[in-house]
């Protein structure tokens, strides 16, 4: 398996406000995939990931009127994620605009840095951002909140007891991402 360096990077929500989103979808082992992003002049491929979310998930992106189907704007991601799937590799190189509040955007900075075939639980996410433990409920909303499934990788948050908890778009496709990266033996 080929390891990449995780490269992110955020744009501002206010940015991504001032622009119109695109999306297109892409075939997964998951389901198929719906990709929301917005043009940005620093994004490899030119467009930054607002939203990747599965059908059925909780709180998952829908097309929404104004947006344009704009496949050839996914075309980097796309690649990314077919590979990943494949297993040649491990982190992603996608920039990615982030519009939660900021307690959000500090646990998903922590997400970002739970390594490929590694899992972490909520109380030490809640631990790494300076939480108290009795933040770890708070934690598991703002993970369940996540808008980019499988690229910020909240798959690999599991229970105190390593146990799987929640996932937005449902357990079984948490299983299955943490087995196709060697975290979990089916």
């Amino acid at each position: 398996m080929a390891t990449t360096t995780a490269t992110t990077a955020a744009t501002s929500a206010s940015t991504i406000a001032a622009t119109s989103k695109v999306w297109a979808t892409a075939d997964s082992p998951l389901g198929e995939l719906l990709l929301v992003g917005a043009a940005s002049a620093t994004a490899p491929g030119g467009t930054a990931l607002v939203s990747l979310s599965l059908p059925g998930q909780k709180g998952g992106a829908t097309v929404r009127e104004g947006w344009r189907h704009e496949p050839a704007a996914f075309t980097e991601i796309a690649a990314q994620l077919a590979a990943y799937f494949d297993g040649r590799l491990t982190s992603f190189t996608v920039e990615y605009a982030d519009e939660g509040t900021d307690f959000q955007r500090r646990v998903w900075q922590a997400v970002d840095a739970v390594p490929h075939g590694v899992t972490t639980t909520y109380g030490e996410i809640a631990r790494r951002i300076g939480a108290s433990g009795a933040a770890v409920r708070a934690v598991g909303t703002a993970i369940g909140r996540n808008p980019l499934l499988v690229v910020r990788p909240c798959h690999r948050v599991v229970g105190a007891d390593g146990g799987l908890r929640g996932y937005a778009a449902g357990l079984e496709r948490k299983e299955h991402l943490l087995v196709l990266e060697g975290a979990l033996v089916s």
